[in-house]
């Protein structure tokens, strides 16, 4: 899951980045209005997390062009806790009006509600022959036993199993993992396909997830190919 942060204020905006990142969100942090444009215009998001006091533009003009390109849920996190405000926001097309401060697990939490609403981005769990993973815990089962995960790979294995039976591409892979400030290397997906395979192996998993030479990766449906 990739999630868009669109906050100027530094120390809050590091904040929320770190706690997203610990729950398993590659996050792009935009600090302008501008900035959120480019960055909703070169990869998908499944949600975005808007302040309203933006220095260059009033959050509440940026929210419809958010909700217009690609329909991404949207969470207004703003220190503005008029009811005026927060109707205004709702109106507007917000899924959720969170008043700052706020803790940072309830944050998560609220991300992750807005998510599984239908037509949200994230299923509550998601299954593949003996694979169970959680997508709101972001934990692993297999054969019902828990199997620990790095957060990139429990990304990985996400979107293969969202996918599964289909070809995920290496670029949509990458966009689902890494942020645009994350340092990648060039074969950092790799590595992180590799770590995920080792772990299925060691627990035992029938689950083979197979590449796709100059593609990308895939998780076959049970009894295809």
């Amino acid at each position: 899951m990739r999630v868009l942060l669109i906050e100027d204020h530094p120390p809050l905006a590091e904040a929320v980045r770190d706690a997203l990142a610990r729950a398993g969100f590659a996050v792009d942090h935009a600090k302008t209005a501008a900035e959120a444009r480019e960055m909703a215009a070169l990869a998908q998001h499944d949600l975005a997390l808007l302040d309203l006091g933006l220095p260059d533009d009033d959050g509440l003009v940026l929210l419809p062009t958010l909700r217009r390109d690609g329909q991404i849920p949207v969470i207004v996190l703003t220190a503005r806790d008029q009811l005026s405000d927060r109707l205004s926001g709702l109106d507007g097309g917000a899924d959720d009006y969170v008043v700052k401060p706020v803790e940072m697990p309830e944050l998560v939490a609220r991300c992750r509600a807005v998510l599984r609403r239908p037509g949200g981005r994230s299923g509550t769990v998601l299954t593949s022959g003996d694979l169970a993973l959680d997508t709101a815990a972001r934990s692993l089962t297999v054969s019902g036993k828990g199997v620990p995960l790095g957060r990139r790979e429990v990304a990985v294995l996400e979107h293969l199993m969202r996918a599964t039976g289909r070809v995920a591409a290496r670029r949509v892979l990458e966009e689902a993992v890494y942020g645009f400030d994350d340092e990648v290397s060039p074969n950092a997906i790799e590595a992180s396909v590799s770590r995920l395979r080792r772990t299925l192996a060691a627990a035992g998993s029938s689950a083979t997830i197979v590449t796709v030479r100059g593609i990308g990766w895939m998780l076959p449906r049970e009894g295809g190919a």
